[in-house]
Protein backbone atom coordinates (compact mmCIF):
# COMPACT_ATOMS: atom_id res chain seq x y z
CA UNK A 1 0.00 0.00 0.00
CA UNK A 2 1.52 2.99 -0.99
CA UNK A 3 0.79 6.12 1.57
CA UNK A 4 1.84 9.77 1.17
CA UNK A 5 1.61 12.39 3.54
CA UNK A 6 0.45 15.72 3.36
CA UNK A 7 1.69 18.02 6.20
CA UNK A 8 1.06 21.72 6.55
CA UNK A 9 -0.17 23.99 9.18
CA UNK A 10 -3.56 24.32 7.49
CA UNK A 11 -4.87 27.64 9.24
CA UNK A 12 -7.40 27.15 7.46
CA UNK A 13 -7.42 24.67 4.77
CA UNK A 14 -7.64 26.50 1.10
CA UNK A 15 -9.39 25.04 -1.77
CA UNK A 16 -5.49 25.01 -3.15
CA UNK A 17 -4.56 22.62 -0.33
CA UNK A 18 -7.77 20.46 -1.36
CA UNK A 19 -6.78 20.53 -4.86
CA UNK A 20 -3.62 18.86 -3.78
CA UNK A 21 -4.92 16.54 -1.41
CA UNK A 22 -7.47 15.33 -3.89
CA UNK A 23 -5.16 14.54 -6.81
CA UNK A 24 -2.71 13.26 -4.19
CA UNK A 25 -5.54 10.76 -3.40
CA UNK A 26 -5.84 9.34 -6.83
CA UNK A 27 -2.24 8.56 -7.51
CA UNK A 28 -1.60 6.90 -3.83
CA UNK A 29 -3.58 4.41 -2.16
CA UNK A 30 -4.13 6.39 1.20
CA UNK A 31 -3.33 10.32 1.97
CA UNK A 32 -2.82 11.17 5.26
CA UNK A 33 -3.07 14.95 5.83
CA UNK A 34 -0.97 16.06 8.87
CA UNK A 35 -1.78 19.05 10.40
CA UNK A 36 1.58 20.06 12.76
CA UNK A 37 1.21 21.13 15.93
CA UNK A 38 4.03 23.68 16.15
CA UNK A 39 4.00 25.65 19.67
CA UNK A 40 6.13 27.96 18.39
CA UNK A 41 3.72 29.05 15.94
CA UNK A 42 0.48 31.80 16.41
CA UNK A 43 -2.27 30.11 14.90
CA UNK A 44 -5.41 32.08 14.37
CA UNK A 45 -7.18 28.21 14.98
CA UNK A 46 -6.51 25.45 17.08
CA UNK A 47 -5.11 21.97 16.17
CA UNK A 48 -8.47 20.55 17.25
CA UNK A 49 -10.15 23.24 14.94
CA UNK A 50 -8.03 22.14 11.79
CA UNK A 51 -8.01 18.62 11.92
CA UNK A 52 -12.07 18.98 12.08
CA UNK A 53 -12.52 21.90 9.12
CA UNK A 54 -9.74 19.33 7.40
CA UNK A 55 -12.40 16.03 8.02
CA UNK A 56 -15.36 18.02 7.07
CA UNK A 57 -13.75 19.49 3.64
CA UNK A 58 -12.28 15.40 2.55
CA UNK A 59 -14.98 13.77 3.58
CA UNK A 60 -15.94 12.93 0.33
CA UNK A 61 -12.37 11.44 -0.12
CA UNK A 62 -12.43 7.61 0.94
CA UNK A 63 -8.96 7.25 1.08
CA UNK A 64 -7.72 10.40 2.98
CA UNK A 65 -7.29 10.65 6.62
CA UNK A 66 -6.52 14.02 8.89
CA UNK A 67 -4.25 13.86 11.60
CA UNK A 68 -2.16 15.67 13.69
CA UNK A 69 1.53 15.31 14.52
CA UNK A 70 4.28 17.63 16.49
CA UNK A 71 8.12 17.00 15.78
CA UNK A 72 9.69 15.67 13.25
CA UNK A 73 8.18 14.88 9.78
CA UNK A 74 10.55 11.84 9.35
CA UNK A 75 9.22 10.43 12.77
CA UNK A 76 5.89 10.82 11.81
CA UNK A 77 6.52 9.21 8.74
CA UNK A 78 7.92 5.96 10.56
CA UNK A 79 5.06 5.95 12.51
CA UNK A 80 2.66 5.94 9.82
CA UNK A 81 4.79 3.38 7.57
CA UNK A 82 4.22 6.25 4.78
CA UNK A 83 7.02 6.21 1.84
CA UNK A 84 6.18 9.70 0.32
CA UNK A 85 5.73 13.32 1.43
CA UNK A 86 3.46 15.13 -0.34
CA UNK A 87 4.03 18.58 -1.41
CA UNK A 88 2.58 21.45 -3.34
CA UNK A 89 4.09 24.13 -5.72
CA UNK A 90 2.48 27.23 -6.42
CA UNK A 91 5.59 29.09 -7.67
CA UNK A 92 9.28 29.07 -7.95
CA UNK A 93 9.93 30.85 -4.59
CA UNK A 94 7.87 27.45 -2.92
CA UNK A 95 10.18 25.44 -4.67
CA UNK A 96 13.41 27.30 -3.67
CA UNK A 97 12.27 26.81 0.58
CA UNK A 98 10.85 23.31 0.00
CA UNK A 99 14.28 22.14 -1.82
CA UNK A 100 16.46 22.41 1.27
CA UNK A 101 13.27 20.53 3.38
CA UNK A 102 13.37 18.02 0.80
CA UNK A 103 17.26 17.23 0.98
CA UNK A 104 17.28 17.59 4.90
CA UNK A 105 14.21 14.59 4.88
CA UNK A 106 16.14 12.79 2.28
CA UNK A 107 18.95 12.31 4.64
CA UNK A 108 16.84 11.32 7.88
CA UNK A 109 15.39 8.79 5.63
CA UNK A 110 16.59 7.45 2.45
CA UNK A 111 13.65 5.46 1.88
CA UNK A 112 10.91 8.05 1.84
CA UNK A 113 10.58 10.53 -1.23
CA UNK A 114 9.14 13.83 -2.03
CA UNK A 115 6.82 14.28 -4.77
CA UNK A 116 5.72 17.75 -5.52
CA UNK A 117 2.48 18.58 -7.27
CA UNK A 118 2.63 22.02 -9.37
CA UNK A 119 -0.82 23.89 -7.91
CA UNK A 120 -3.93 24.40 -10.54
CA UNK A 121 -3.10 27.79 -12.10
CA UNK A 122 -6.60 28.74 -10.55
CA UNK A 123 -5.17 28.40 -7.02
CA UNK A 124 -0.94 29.87 -7.79
CA UNK A 125 -2.18 32.73 -5.90
CA UNK A 126 -3.66 31.36 -2.65
CA UNK A 127 -2.84 31.12 0.50
CA UNK A 128 -3.82 30.82 4.38
CA UNK A 129 -2.44 34.12 4.91
CA UNK A 130 -4.07 35.64 2.35
CA UNK A 131 -7.36 34.07 3.11
CA UNK A 132 -7.21 35.10 7.02
CA UNK A 133 -6.57 38.93 6.07
CA UNK A 134 -9.80 38.64 3.71
CA UNK A 135 -11.21 37.32 6.73
CA UNK A 136 -9.90 39.59 8.94
CA UNK A 137 -11.31 42.42 6.83
CA UNK A 138 -15.03 40.41 6.14
CA UNK A 139 -14.04 39.99 3.06
CA UNK A 140 -15.55 37.36 1.13
CA UNK A 141 -13.75 34.22 0.88
CA UNK A 142 -16.31 32.24 -0.89
CA UNK A 143 -14.70 30.23 -3.57
CA UNK A 144 -10.98 30.34 -2.01
CA UNK A 145 -12.21 27.96 1.22
CA UNK A 146 -14.30 25.30 1.69
CA UNK A 147 -17.64 25.65 2.64
CA UNK A 148 -16.76 24.48 6.49
CA UNK A 149 -13.63 26.87 6.44
CA UNK A 150 -15.98 29.74 5.24
CA UNK A 151 -17.97 29.00 8.43
CA UNK A 152 -15.82 28.84 10.65
CA UNK A 153 -13.72 31.95 9.23
CA UNK A 154 -16.90 34.20 9.49
CA UNK A 155 -17.92 33.03 13.36
CA UNK A 156 -14.09 33.28 14.13
CA UNK A 157 -14.34 37.21 13.44
CA UNK A 158 -17.51 38.11 13.96
CA UNK A 159 -17.81 40.81 16.18
CA UNK A 160 -14.03 42.15 16.57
Amino acid sequence: MRIAVCSGSFDPVTNGHLDIIARGARIFDKVIVAVLNNSQKQSLFTVEERVEMLELSTAHLPNVEVDSFSGLLMDYMRKQKASVILRGLRSNADFDYEMPIAAANKTLGEDVETMFLLTNPQYAYLSSSIVRELAKYRASVKGLVPPPVEDALAKKFAGK
